[in-house]
């Protein structure tokens, strides 16, 4: 029988992943309880407005009561409070958001109800930030590097093949990637920006996204009697299969794709596992023209795609812009949608 001294730390990881369990579960309950509660005082809020013509003063009153009879609460001042009324009046009438808001946390639905203007845009970021378990740190990035347009707006450039193997591809890729954290300048090469991208692998696997497995960089792989390099090698465990990325800091040429396609083949025939699906390529370039991307990508036969990396957050008033043409040529479609 071991002795009491001799037990390892491992002997204890059950209890302290129990503890753990516990903590978490407590949190969102918590966090539910509070948003619920931020919903119902919204509820009331506008009610009020509608019968008894509650107005800024009315709402200032409101806040330093709750403060005084409930003193050391946190979360009622005045302006809070008509953030209640504004989340109340932005979701009671959805009955597929007014669930879901409840799964993140108050900060992350300020910060959709503050960055996020139409039903369409507030309902993929609530989705995305669920799943994905963003931060409200990394939420507030992505509203900012306007994740919306490089994902539903512009649709990743995908080969027919990848669209027929992968029907969920289209939701996994993106058009183009924020990559503004790896600081690099504008003028940099292709060493540049594979060091920059190695040295902050934790924040571009959350770029990727969160089914993302990191494998390798600089993916040796053997042809005949010949050595090649695949820059960046990854895992997407919803697809089952082996992302490979190539990295061009440049405009993308209709050449970079016989290259990509060669390394697919070397990875099926020799790297992939018997329970895998066929390898993805991705070139990540620097900047690529839309209609030599379609010409190149419509006869390849291998799953590939090509997507741009931005090393800078985009303008906000280019962003508002650009959003706003997307809904002004959506409201032919949907009349009911303000412009």
């Amino acid at each position: 029988m071991k002795n009491k001294n001799q037990i390892s730390d491992t002997s204890f990881h059950e209890i302290t992943e129990l503890i753990q369990s516990a903590k978490q579960r407590a949190y969102r309950a918590v966090n539910t309880e509070l948003v619920n509660l931020y919903w119902q005082v919204g509820e009331i809020i506008v009610q009020r407005i509608a019968s008894d013509g509650w107005g800024k003063t009315t709402i200032e009153a409101l806040s330093h009561y709750i403060r005084k009879r409930q003193p050391g609460i946190r979360g009622f001042s005045a302006s809070n409070l008509w953030r209640m009324r504004q989340f109340y009046e932005t979701y009671f009438q959805s009955e597929i958001l007014a669930p879901l808001v409840r799964e993140l946390t108050w900060s992350h639905n300020i910060l959709i109800l503050g960055q996020a203007k139409q039903e369409e845009e507030r309902e993929f970021y609530i989705r995305t930030a669920i799943y994905e378990k963003w931060s409200s740190r990394e939420l507030d990035r992505q509203l900012k590097s306007g994740l919306f347009l490089r994902a539903v707006v512009n649709p990743p450039k995908l080969a027919t093949v990848l669209r027929e193997l992968y029907p969920l591809a289209e939701t996994v890729f993106k058009d183009a990637y924020a990559l503004e954290f790896l600081g690099i300048s504008e003028v940099h090469d292709e060493s540049d920006l594979h060091g920059s991208l190695i040295r902050n692998l934790g924040r571009f696997l959350t770029e990727l996204g969160r089914d993302f497995c990191y494998v390798s960089s600089e993916y040796p792989l053997q042809v005949g009697g010949q050595d090649f390099s695949l820059d960046m090698l990854f895992f997407h465990r919803g697809l089952n299969a082996l992302v490979a990325i190539e990295l061009k800091a440049r405009r993308f040429e209709p050449e970079d794709l016989g290259k990509l396609n060669f390394y697919l083949e070397a990875l099926d025939r020799d790297h992939r596992k018997s329970h895998e699906n066929p390898a993805i390529g991705m070139l990540l370039c620097a900047t690529k023209d839309e209609e030599v991307v379609e010409y190149a990508l419509s006869r390849s036969l291998s799953p590939a795609m090509v997507s741009e990396y931005q090393i800078q957050m985009p303008d906000k008033k280019l962003l508002q812009a650009k959003l706003h043409e997307f809904y002004q040529m959506l409201a032919p479609l949907n009349p009911k949608e303000p412009s």
